[in-house]
């Protein structure tokens, strides 16, 4: 039966069980639900939103698990219903309508679909969408007959999403004729060509979704065991450096949020499978949208709105950045770069826009050097699962994506719409980080889970051996799902393995402990045959030979012709410059991206080193990202993105060289250790072929890739494509600009000294680099789309020899620390460049000379896009650039007038700051409370960050200990902080050990030994029903765990920290105030969503022990949550409150918490909680910005920890 809890005026919780639920079991639940009560009726009357009975949510799954966790069993499933006036903006794609909640709201009227003999495959290929070729039926019908019988539904299905474009890449791999003229090579070799000529330091490539490039030698932290509570070890190893990117353009156009969120998840779960086994550090970002329409001037464009065919525009850029952020921020993956573009044009009758939009999510990594290729299996090896169950989502997105976006039927599309739980990754992620960390690594093989599901995941991690998949042992969250359909499906956050069958023991333990669902599904084989068995139907589903599923089609043939495009010339007026500067700072693509940034994680792990916000202000502005590979604060890696898909529409050779030159100028200002040769590069190529002349248009674009990265001795050696870039609709269809997405990534020899695009009064002259030789051009440029124009002449780069040496010669002045502050010329061009050098700081100005540049027309010079940096330096830079045949050019210096003074034209630097960032808060609206959105804005410049340090703090690193003190970080599933926790603590003393919920309640750990616990940040739960409710739940309802708690704090010789979800927890249980009767609730940020800042807290007079010596202190912190509002029931005085933010207003205080708090204190002062996270900010690389005249190695958090081992030595 179906329980009720909530008001039906509000929220209903709808709770399914499979037997009577006793009345604690209710009592339970109703403390679960935040105390509300059992509606003691079957049926709630009244109009509501909520979820569709075949899309059992991630939110019912978490919330299933943390009632289990509590004690109570037989509960199938949990959803919560609103009433329907309270919900703003239904997503149509995800909740259904209800005019009243019953017992059958869960009922789906379906039984599992019998194995289909197949005998017209042309007509099943037609009904179900699968897009599969004239060639490719053609196959199929012969390899029926050859085999004697017919395929089954779910052969048929498997061939189309294994062999399907967006799997096999078969355009890449093709043969093109253009304009008659056999080429002779592929798409695909061309892009080989790079990595054989310049291998460079590539250690794997197309091997796997990743690519491997070498790393340096590396410290690994991590525990000793896997399987096991044990303490914090550190071990040198050869590292790897992972590089991926991956696009998921076509479920993100019909549901953003899942759609971004699954691509992201999907670009981890690459990374993850690298070799055997990698670690994902950091990700990347982009999308491409037709425009929000939030800017007058642009609703009224020559390109008027469509009947979009599944979400506004608006809605995509807002639902698919949450969706990619949420992911990112559960699973415990920083987003350190990104870019973003919206475009459409209407000419010669030609309609361009990214209707079928991009989303792209790379990322970053490392994995170790000796497991950085799989090995070979062998026959009665076990083929693992780890991930959750097996659900009717994602059916056919292999096949959808490789198909234009509104070329089948709705319900087809909407079927490939994908469900996201990015904590559940998260315990799969864990128990493959414990097998590659660990000395000796048991993995085989392993494979990401995604397009086509199980059977391109498992037949692809039998390839060459051959295996059989019991289907019976593969989970079912849906008992109606057919064979097709749990063989098919797209089910995210799994992975395959390959393992021994002792070592798959071990894994088995390590994911009962993290909580990974792990299941045995299948044997090696060795025979080169593949099927799936299923002995209690006793059916075969697919019973094939290797050779027969992958197929041996015809090679792809794609011919066409070379179709020269005009667009007409750009025409402006020299008058109107300071109007045309404030139209193109407002173009989504060159606006303030704070939108964007403030809602992502770019703290999490403690080894970031540079992200996008930058100077006093904190404003996205940096266009390099850099993670520390560990956090001895030395070695890491780069990262940046390159576009030019406008400037490609022109001549897609210079748009592929303009967006390697991008990526380039982007990832130049961190110390590379071999300069430009520690760089690969990863290309995404999204396209509309099949339409006429643009099959000609990709080939000429990769070709150009190509051979420019050859030319500049870098490499390629990994990619993606999505080729079928083009929305139909009724009235004609709307194709989307070629584009290349460009992912650098590379060594970084020292993290500590990136440049920033932060000009310093005292940091000498300006100077400007052309890595171009180029004339201005203007065509393709944000001036030119800000006219409603692309143009006739886009500029390129003209000597990929010259660009290499400038590269280099910068790389030497950088490493040198000759370099102040640096920026790269891009989208909105020079103008805007200058700008944003001096938006982050207060009172900085530019008096400018552009005489020097070849080109008298001011506006080319101010808004051409071609490849250049501007450069501050103390050094005169002539000589030295000079002397390796390389021209720069000084252009001025840096005052404090709050002015940019170029000849006679000058703009108020506050007033060009303004309307660069009136888009973001216009967007601003659409995610964030209204009241705080608009003020906002307004606030970030008000709030400088200023920092006072403690007396005599010298920041250097801990002196070591004679004796350890015994400490242990606490952690729940979706747990996120743990790593960089630990190291603060190892590194003033502690030995640490690494507890999981799971060895409390399984009476593992009693803590009893421990005089420091620390519960860490994180999503435990995913959120679920409340930050750290859940997690709660465990402890509260558990006999083991409850008892181990409390003794802990009884004892009079032991502290605790709890920071964000630690902090949720302990004050949720009440552990800091035990005596009050009103307790202190932590509630929901005021502004709705998560928030991300580097913001700065003032140490206040207190009785923490931990604080000691800190009081009168204003330092800088990293602060990363969505339910971080200290709610206070009494009046301040009664509470040890020992850190308020630096100022009382939105953003700097993120949440809104009562008397500003950012921290609280029991009254004696051994327990400690705060939101904001001093563990992320332990080193001086790890703060946004650290005052300049400071050179230290740890900041003065550190001595928070110091205080702990010193009071614990004491008083033991």
């Amino acid at each position: 039966m179906i329980l009720f809890f909530g008001d039906s005026s509000v929220k209903v919780f709808a709770v399914k069980c499979k037997q009577p639920i006793t009345i604690p079991q209710k009592e339970k639940l109703s403390w679960l639900f935040s105390d509300q009560p059992l509606l003691k009726t079957e049926i709630i009357l009244g109009d509501f939103y909520g979820p569709r009975a075949t899309m059992i949510t991630p939110w019912s799954t978490n919330a299933v698990e943390i009632a289990e966790n509590m004690g109570i069993s037989g509960i199938e499933r949990i959803e919560f219903y609103e009433a329907k006036k309270n919900v703003k903006n239904p997503d149509p794609m995800l909740l259904n309508a209800f005019d009243s909640l019953n017992q059958e709201i869960f009922e789906i009227d379906l039984l599992p679909e019998a194995v289909l003999q197949i005998d017209d495959i042309a007509a099943f290929n037609k009904q179900e969408g699968l897009a599969l070729n004239e060639n490719e039926v053609n196959y199929l019908e012969n390899l029926a007959n050859s085999l004697d019988r017919s395929l089954t539904d779910s052969e048929v299905f498997g061939f189309s999403q294994v062999n399907s474009e967006h799997c096999r890449h078969k355009i890449f791999n093709g043969q093109f004729i253009i304009n008659g003229e056999k080429k002779k090579s592929s798409l695909f070799n061309l892009i080989k060509k790079t990595s054989k000529i310049n291998p460079n330091s590539i250690v794997s490539a197309y091997k796997d979704n990743v690519a491997f490039i070498g790393g340096p030698l590396i410290e690994q932290f991590a525990p000793k065991k896997g399987d096991l509570p044990s303490s914090f070890k550190k071990t040198k190893t050869e590292s790897v450096i992972s590089l991926k990117a991956e696009t998921h353009n076509f479920p993100t156009t019909v549901e953003p949020f899942n759609g971004a969120a699954t691509g992201s998840g999907g670009e981890i779960r690459d990374r993850l499978a690298g070799g055997q086994g990698s670690i994902p550090l950091a990700g990347t970002a982009v999308y491409m949208t037709p425009y929000s329409r939030i800017q007058k001037e642009r609703q009224n464009s020559n390109f008027p709105e469509r009947k979009w065919l599944y979400q506004k525009p608006i809605d995509i850029l807002i639902k698919a950045s949450n969706g990619a952020s949420d992911f990112g921020n559960k699973f415990g993956q920083p987003l350190i770069t990104g870019s973003l573009l919206t475009f459409e044009h209407k000419e010669n009758n030609d309609k361009f826009s990214f209707d079928k939009v991009i989303m792209l999510a790379g990322g970053i990594g490392y994995g170790k050097k000796e497991q950085a290729r799989k090995l070979s299996p062998k026959k009665g090896d076990k083929i693992i699962i780890l991930g959750g169950d097996n659900y009717r989502i994602g059916m056919g997105g292999a096949a959808v994506s490789s198909a234009d976006t509104g070329a089948f039927g709705s319900a087809i599309e909407l079927n490939a719409v994908q469900r996201s739980n990015p904590e559940m990754q998260k315990r799969v992620a864990n128990a493959i980080r414990a097998l590659v960390e660990a000395p000796t690594n048991p993995i085989i093989s392993i494979h990401d889970h995604g397009a086509g599901g199980h059977l391109n995941c498992l037949s692809e991690l039998v390839e060459d051996t051959g295996g059989t998949i019991l289907i019976d042992e593969l989970p079912l969250g849906d008992v109606t799902l057919s064979a097709k359909e749990i063989i098919g499906n797209e089910s995210q956050e799994r992975m395959g393995l390959i393992l021994a069958p002792k070592d798959a023991v071990l894994l088995e333990k390590i994911a009962k402990r993290e909580r990974a669902p792990f299941y045995i599904v299948g044997e090696v084989t060795k025979d080169r045959h593949f099927s799936f068995i299923s002995k209690k139907n006793n059916e075969k589903p697919v019973d094939l030979s290797l050779s027969a599923l992958f197929g041996s089609a015809p090679k792809t043939l794609m011919k066409d012709q070379v179709i020269k495009v005009d667009f007409s010339e750009i025409y402006y007026s020299q008058d109107k410059i300071k109007n045309y500067i404030e139209q193109v700072l407002q173009l989504e693509a060159v606006a303030c991206k704070d939108w964007l940034t403030n809602k992502v994680d770019r703290c999490v792990t403690g080894r970031v080193a540079q992200q996008q916000c930058v100077g006093e202000i904190q404003l996205p502005l940096s266009n390099c990202g850099v993670i520390a590979l560990d956090y001895s604060g030395t070695q890491g890696i780069a990262t940046s993105i390159g576009h030019a898909p406008i400037s490609a529409l022109i001549d897609p050779a210079k748009g592929s060289i303009n967006s390697i030159a991008e990526a380039l100028t982007n990832i130049v200002w961190a110390p590379l250790e071999n300069g430009l040769k520690s760089v690969s590069l990863s290309a995404n190529w999204m396209w509309p072929c099949n339409n006429p002349g643009e099959d000609a248009r990709l080939y000429n674009a990769v070709e150009a890739c190509a051979d420019f990265a050859i030319a500049l001795g870098i490499n390629i050696p990994t990619g993606k494509d999505s080729l079928s870039m083009k929305q139909k609709y009724p009235d004609g269809d709307v194709v989307a600009p070629g584009t290349v997405i460009i992912s650098a990534a590379g060594h970084s020899s020292d993290i500590q000294n990136v440049v920033n695009p932060v000009v310093k009064v005292n940091g000498g002259s300006l100077y400007y680099l052309d890595f171009s030789q180029d004339e201005f051009h203007l065509g393709g440029s944000s001036f030119a789309q800000n006219l409603d124009k692309i143009g006739t002449k886009t500029p390129t780069v003209l000597d990929a020899s010259y660009f290499k040496t400038a590269f280099n010669c910068l790389q030497s002045l950088i490493k040198n620390g000759n370099i102040q502050a640096g920026h790269d010329v891009g989208s909105g061009g020079l103008v805007t460049s200058l700008l944003e050098m001096c938006f982050p700081s207060k009172n900085i100005g530019m008096n400018l000379d552009f005489s020097c540049l070849n080109e008298k027309d001011l506006i080319k010079i101010l808004f051409s896009e071609k490849s250049a940096v501007l450069i501050q330096s103390q050094e005169d830079l002539s000589s030295h650039f000079g002397n390796q045949g390389i021209l720069i050019n000084k252009l001025g210096e840096i005052n404090t007038s709050g002015n940019l003074k170029i000849n006679d034209l000058e703009l108020n630097i506050a007033q060009m700051r303004i309307s660069w960032m009136a888009t973001s808060k216009a967007l601003e609206k659409y995610q964030t409370n209204q009241n705080l959105a608009k003020i906002r804005v307004d606030n970030i410049v008000k709030q400088p960050l200023k920092f006072k340090f403690p007396k005599g703090f010298q920041g250097t690193l801990p002196i070591p200990k004679s004796k350890q003190i015994k400490a242990a970080v606490l952690r729940e599933k979706g747990s996120n902080s743990e790593r960089e926790m630990a190291y603060a603590m190892d590194l003033t003393g502690f030995d640490v050990r690494d507890v999981h919920m799971t060895d409390l309640i399984e009476g593992r750990e009693n803590l009893e030994d421990i005089q420091f616990l620390v519960a860490v940040g994180g999503f435990s739960n995913s959120d679920v029903l409340g930050s750290a409710k859940g997690w709660a739940g465990a402890i509260k309802f558990n006999t083991r765990a409850n008892t181990a708690l409390n003794n802990f704090f009884n004892r009079p010789d032991t502290l605790s920290l709890g920071v964000c979800n630690g902090c949720q927890l302990f004050v949720e249980l009440g552990l800091l105030t035990p005596t009050d009767d009103l307790k202190p609730k932590m509630l929901h940020n005021d502004s709705g969503k998560f928030e991300c800042i580097f913001t700065a807290v003032s140490i206040e007079k207190s009785n923490s022990i931990m604080l000691e010596g800190l009081e009168g202190s204003t330092l800088g912190i990293w602060a990363a949550h969505g339910e971080g509002k200290f709610s206070f029931p009494k009046e301040e005085s009664h509470y040890q409150i020992p850190a308020k933010y630096l100022y009382p207003d939105y953003p700097s205080n993120p949440n809104g918490s009562d008397f500003n708090a950012a921290m609280l204190s029991s009254k004696d002062g051994r327990h400690l909680v705060m939101m904001p996270h001093l563990e992320r900010s332990t080193f001086s690389w790890n703060w946004g910005y650290y005052p300049e005249e400071r050179s230290d190695e740890v900041t003065p958090w550190i001595l928070a920890f110091e205080n702990a081992f010193s009071w614990l030595e004491t008083s033991h």
